[in-house]
């Protein structure tokens, strides 16, 4: 007696492989793609932090009008070192200013990122990204570069 057993031959579980395949090929590199995009979005988020602080700090410096002033006090108490002049305000580029402005961890951690000095401007890389893949800023003038691109990062 013969048993009816239903189930799938060779060939149709090597079509199925087959097209699971095909389907991956297509899609493996856009998740390759995503870190880069994930990356560059964590520093353009480091970048706002920063433009956010280095703001707050020299609105406070203005605020209180003693531009002799090498530090000002936030509204929480924290100390930022300062640039000082009627154009100043801007925090340094130490742990004692935009490391205090931004709550960072020590002098070469800070939310997530490394970060180290070199001529005088503040450096930060995400862990684990290339180094290209970085947000600067400069005290002297207070700007904020974010140099993190999906192509570098």
């Amino acid at each position: 007696m013969r048993s009816n057993q239903g189930g799938f031959t060779l060939v149709e579980l090597v079509v199925v492989i087959v097209i699971l395949g095909i389907l991956a090929a297509t899609a493996f590199p856009r998740f390759i793609n995503l870190t880069s995009d994930a990356r560059s979005a964590a520093a353009a988020g480091m970048a706002g932090g920063l433009r956010s602080a280095v703001t707050l700090v020299q609105a406070r410096y203005q605020a209180t009008g003693n531009f002799t002033a090498t530090t000002v006090t936030m509204a929480d108490g924290a100390t930022v070192a300062v640039s000082t002049g009627a154009t100043g305000g801007f925090p340094t580029a130490a742990l004692a200013g935009i490391g205090n402005a931004m709550r960072c961890e020590s002098g070469s951690a800070c939310n997530g990122f490394g970060w180290a000095i070199a001529a005088g401007v503040a450096t930060f890389t995400q862990v684990g990204a290339p180094a290209a893949c970085n947000v600067t800023y400069d005290p002297a003038t207070g700007v904020v570069t974010n140099n993190a691109t999906t192509a570098n990062c």
